[in-house]
């Protein structure tokens, strides 16, 4: 029978075609899974930081906010040594407004990251980025002057961290801000993602720390009276280092079409997020909940 008569058959060159569009999809089935596989790591990584770090805002309302409603101050020494100092009127007006934008950033930054917001209420995504770009300043020049200014806890190399976060804080948030008025939105959203981590440096200190300590069952490599040493040095570097490390990795990883990059990028942001859970709930157990309970 003809392949006229058929009316269904495939002719020759028809039936080749096909059967090599299917080895086509074959041979690229590793790579879609692969950059699929990539994607949900990458959205699992930056949903854990934005919970932990909605965990700790609510920590800061509640612990040093409701000292503050109830006219206790000096409960902040608790956590932070000559952080509330009588007398000292214009420093702890400065420390006061440094943890209620503490909050503002937190939240904000996780607002900003929502792409069904971004989408739906784009002029809502650029007020809010605007405060968060705001926010980012001042707690940047506000952090830096207290550690310098007021002698904060550490030693000369994490003031000097401190002081370098707070710098990069500062250009990524000028490069975000350029690319925005420039509409170039994919370089935009690049140099946010930086400012995002670099704000978020502290916040991994914390909770790095705590992981330290319980995978140590214990301080090690610090002295906690002076709270200085080669282990907080180096985590003072790392807080903020070691994530724009991995966020470069993934915009190089993400732009190529192999899948062993991508793997490897899967696994590191796989690591990355059970590290990170760890580290919130260690902190949630050994600094936050206490607290407040």
């Amino acid at each position: 029978m003809s392949h006229q008569a058929t009316g269904n058959a495939i002719p020759p060159r028809s039936r080749f075609l096909s059967s090599s569009a299917r080895r086509t999809d074959v041979a690229h089935a590793p790579d879609n899974l692969a950059a699929r596989s990539l994607s949900a790591a990458a959205t699992t990584c930056f949903s854990v930081l934005v919970a932990g770090q909605l965990v700790f805002a609510a920590y800061v309302v509640l612990f040093y906010g409701r000292a503050a409603m109830h006219g206790r101050l000096e409960d902040w020494n608790k956590v932070l040594p000559n952080g509330y100092v009588p007398g000292a009127t214009l420093m702890n007006l400065m420390l006061g407004l440094h943890l209620a934008l503490a909050v503002v950033i937190f939240v904000g930054g996780a607002l900003q990251l929502l792409s069904p917001l971004r989408r739906r209420w784009p002029r809502f995504h650029r007020w809010n980025g605007r405060i968060y770009l705001a926010t980012a300043l001042v707690l940047s020049v506000g952090g830096t002057t207290m550690v310098w200014g007021r002698g904060a806890v550490g030693d000369l190399t994490q003031h000097v961290a401190i002081t370098v976060n707070a710098l990069l804080i500062l250009v990524f948030g000028g490069f975000a801000l350029r690319e925005a008025l420039a509409r170039r939105f994919d370089a935009h959203r690049r140099w946010a993602l930086r400012l995002y981590l670099a704000v978020a440096g502290v916040w991994f200190f914390r909770i790095g720390l705590m992981l330290w300590i319980l995978v140590n069952r214990g301080p090690a490599g610090f002295d906690p009276d002076t709270f200085s040493g080669p282990a907080l040095s180096t985590l003072a570097f790392a807080q903020y280092l070691l994530p724009l490390a991995v966020l470069e990795g993934y915009f190089r990883v993400k732009a190529t079409a192999a899948a062993a990059p991508r793997i490897v990028m899967t696994a590191v942001l796989a690591l990355l997020s059970l590290a990170v859970v760890a580290g919130i709930a260690a902190a949630s157990m050994m600094l936050w909940l206490p607290r407040v309970s």
